[in-house]
This record gives C-alpha cells, sequence and structure tokens, in this order.
C-alpha cells in the first residue's frame, strides 16, 4: 500500500503545467560524452591513494559510469530496436551530453594558471575510443540516440581551477589519474559537476562563454544545432537563458522547484512546470519520471512505471530521467548487462500496458508544447 504522502507527491508533481492529450515517453538521458571515471585500472590506483568516494551514489558514477565504447552502443541500440510503438518508432534515449573535456596536459603545463578543453572527439581519440564516433553519427540517424547540450564539459571550470592553484590534495591527486568527479568537499560546498553552480557572482560571465562555446562546438561536431540545454546537476542562474536562447537553445529543462545559484552561498526558489515560458520564449521541460537501476536497493521498474501511471492520470508526458551510468560497461559488463535487462522489461511492461503510447525526444516534446498541441 502506498503511503499517503507519496499518493499526494505523486498526484501533485503532475498537477501543474500544460498538458497532452497523446501519451508520450521521453528517455531523457544525461552525462554522455563525459570522462567521469577513464577506467577500472584509474579507480583502484585512486583507492589505493586513499581517496574516497562517498555515498552509494557517489561511488556507483566512479565505479561504474565512463566513456561509451562501441560495444555499449551496440548494446544499447540492440536492445532499443527490439520495441516499436504503433506509430512505428522505437524508443528513443535523448542523449543529453557535453561536448569537451579538460586537456589536462595544457592544464599542467601552465601550472593551473589557465583552463583549456578538448572536444570529446579528441578525448574518444586519446583513449582510443574514435571507433565509437560512427555509433554516435548512428544513433542520430537511425533516431535512436539523439544528443542535446548538458553544457560544454561536466565540471564546474572555476571552482575546480580554484582548488588545483590552492594545491587541494584530493583534487590533485584525480587531476593526476585525469579525473575529476570524486566527491571533494570546497569552501563554497559546489561540486565539480555542478557546471553552473556559482561561487562568485562575476563566474557567470565565464558561464556565459562557455555556454555559448559549448553549444557552437556541439554544432560542429553533430551538424545540427541542439534545441534542449539541461544544466548539469541542476544548479544554474537564470540568467544564462539569455546566451542559450541566443545560441539555439529552445527548451531547457530544470527542476519543478530550481535552487537558482547567486554566488557567496546566497540562492533563490524559482518555481517551474512544464511548458512555462520566460521572457526568451523559451519553454521549460521538467522531469517526472525515473530509471536509474544501477543504483541498488530499488525495484527501478516498478518504480518508474509508478511514476509514468501518474503522469498518464493527469495527461502529462512521462519524461524519464535516467543516466548513462545505467548503460555503460566497459569498467563492468555486468552493470551495463543488468541495466540494459531492466530497461527491455520496462519499455515491454509500457507497451503492454499503454499501447498507444510515443516514443519522442525531449526536443520534439518542447515542439508539440510551442506549437499548442
Amino acid at each position: 500500500m502506498i503511503p499517503y504522502r507519496n499518493l499526494l507527491q505523486n498526484n501533485f508533481k503532475n498537477l501543474i503545467g500544460k498538458s497532452l492529450k497523446q501519451k508520450y515517453i521521453i528517455f531523457e538521458s544525461d552525462d554522455w560524452g563525459s570522462i567521469r571515471m577513464p577506467n577500472k585500472k584509474t579507480f583502484e590506483s585512486l583507492e589505493k591513494s586513499g581517496v574516497k568516494f562517498g555515498n552509494t551514489e557517489s561511488l556507483r558514477y566512479n565505479k561504474y559510469d565512463t566513456l561509451a565504447n562501441v560495444q555499449d552502443f551496440d548494446c544499447l541500440f540492440t536492445t532499443l530496436q527490439k520495441f516499436k510503438d504503433t506509430a512505428g518508432n522505437h524508443p528513443i534515449i535523448t542523449a543529453v551530453s557535453v561536448v569537451a573535456n579538460p586537456d589536462f596536459e595544457k592544464i599542467k603545463e601552465n601550472n593551473f594558471s589557465k583552463y583549456f578543453f578538448e572536444s570529446f572527439h579528441t578525448t574518444l581519440h586519446r583513449y582510443n575510443q574514435e571507433n565509437a564516433i560512427e555509433y554516435w553519427k548512428r544513433g542520430i540517424d537511425e533516431k535512436l540516440f539523439v544528443p542535446e547540450f548538458h553544457g560544454r564539459e561536466h565540471l564546474n571550470v572555476n571552482v575546480w581551477l580554484r582548488d588545483l592553484q590552492k594545491k587541494k590534495k584530493e583534487t590533485i591527486t584525480a587531476f593526476d589519474h585525469q579525473c575529476w568527479g570524486i566527491p571533494v568537499k570546497t569552501p563554497s560546498n559546489i561540486s565539480y559537476q555542478a557546471a553552473f553552480d556559482v561561487e562568485f557572482e562575476e563566474d557567470i560571465k565565464d558561464q556565459e562563454q562557455i555556454i555559448a562555446s559549448g553549444l557552437e562546438l556541439f554544432n560542429t561536431l553533430h551538424n545540427y544545432k541542439a534545441k534542449v540545454f539541461v544544466p548539469p546537476n541542476g544548479p544554474f542562474n537564470n540568467s544564462l537563458a539569455k546566451i542559450s536562447k541566443t545560441s539555439g537553445i529552445d527548451y531547457i529543462s530544470t527542476s519543478k522547484i530550481q535552487s537558482e545559484p547567486l554566488g557567496l552561498g546566497k540562492h533563490r526558489k524559482v518555481i517551474h512546470w512544464l511548458g512555462q515560458k520566460n521572457k526568451y520564449n523559451q519553454i521549460y521541460l521538467t522531469r517526472n519520471a525515473f530509471f536509474e537501476p544501477s543504483s541498488p536497493h530499488k525495484d527501478w521498474v516498478d518504480s518508474c512505471l509508478n511514476d509514468i501511471h501518474y503522469a498518464f492520470k493527469w495527461n502529462k508526458p512521462a519524461v524519464i530521467s535516467t543516466h548513462r551510468v545505467n548503460y555503460i560497461g566497459a569498467i563492468d559488463e555486468n552493470n551495463r548487462k543488468s541495466g540494459l535487462d531492466q530497461l527491455s522489461i520496462l519499455i515491454s511492461r509500457i507497451l503492454k500496458k499503454w499501447p498507444d503510447v510515443r516514443f519522442i525526444t525531449s526536443a520534439e516534446l518542447g515542439n508539440k508544447l510551442q506549437n499548442g498541441e
């Protein structure tokens, strides 16, 4: 029996926002393109160095999440191609992705005085994973895996660089292993992964440039402009919406209750809902379902189906948050197998329970909201 409080939450989170007559399923999957943990050897070396990986959530990302290789893509695409909706669409991954990673060598050559980045294609070449580039293109062509914008990199450049300049022990240790995504306690309590969190107000100017250059690089790599922006980890100063709009973003995906960072530890609460517009005429998308099978101690299939039930009850699309880590086997093949097995079960049960659903991308959802479907 579902507790009364949970029933209220499940209903209330879908009550506000635009409704759509058709039942839509959108899989939004974050973190594609980012290094996170280079390989298993690096993880083991960091453990021996005394690095603490924090709670279960932080541990699963560092233990399993890395650049997707050819096998990861092949298994993911094979899984998606097993299913179709009645319009002939396969389930589609909206791949919320970054386009760059730090250039560790150049940063070190300059004694941490300046930040340098490389495109994620260059990163794939450095890790001998360049064959995966063709799968990114294939995913787009076959409408199985459609990239949208997560940021230039999954990294708060200014906060990270300041800690490197201070020679913060854990940060330097991770840097020497060519990664940064470990849980480090910073003076401002900002995660390195939160690319657009704000330590000082003046950082916002740098973040404007990061968004503009990131979206330009996205267009260069994928041969189309991104339309959807999902800020990493959530924090995002709303003044950055202007530069994102100028650079082609029509839709911003954010939490329903946004804690907007202002700098110096200050925040303000901002309420968002599906279909809401800002002053730049951008539409907000909000997630209302979650599927994280690499996270233990929960039946994610049943939980996600329950989320979808309440979305459809209130005539809302089911926007499912599911991270790259769930489908990566480059470090541990069992992680990929388990994630894809559960994804198969989820999709088959969706189609059985709601045979009239349509699989679409986040950008297509935004277009439907924009056009007043």
